[in-house]
């Protein structure tokens, strides 16, 4: 199963950080692939935390360059379409595990729903529907362990892939 890790790239927190890093550990231990925005921050620490798993780590970049993925991304895969490369990001998973964040966060939770893949929130976005309904597709997680377990039953709830991808 590849899991999507989203979350604020440039000045992101150090808890923002340690979550991303323990979602990525927690990822890889269970035998799964971490796809991303390739870059720093929560997308880094996702990618540190499953490398030093022995996971198996994907980049999906903004720009044209591949080596403007952080040092964990094992594959690059350079765009050129800036935030429109979020749905790729989303496209690629199964399921999202998004960290507090930003817009370019939102966009990718937003997406993720739109094309009908399950958001676990680890201290993330909450939302609000236009009649003041609070929406609850984005399913809240406690702590790093407990966003994986549920990004993976979410998935699997929905049919997606159950099987832990092969990193060879």
């Amino acid at each position: 199963m590849i899991i999507a890790v989203i979350g604020k790239g440039d000045g992101c927190s150090a808890e923002a950080y340690a979550l991303a890093e323990a979602v990525g550990r927690e990822v890889a231990r269970r035998g799964h692939v971490v796809v991303c925005g390739g870059l720093n921050g929560v997308m880094e620490a996702a990618c540190k935390g499953a490398k030093s798993e022995g996971g198996a780590t994907i980049g999906i970049l903004p720009g044209e360059e591949p080596r403007s993925a952080n040092p964990y991304v094992d594959t690059p895969i350079a765009t050129g379409m800036g935030y429109a490369r979020n749905a790729i990001i989303v496209l690629t998973a199964e399921a999202a595990i998004a960290i507090h964040g930003e817009y370019g966060t939102l966009s990718e939770i937003a997406l993720a729903r739109g094309y009908d893949r399950p958001v676990v929130g680890l201290r993330s976005w909450s939302l609000t529907r236009p009649d003041g309904a609070e929406d609850r597709s984005i399913i809240p997680a406690d702590d790093p362990s407990d966003a994986v377990e549920k990004a993976i039953q979410a998935a699997q709830s929905q049919g997606r892939s159950s099987a832990p991808a092969s990193t060879t």
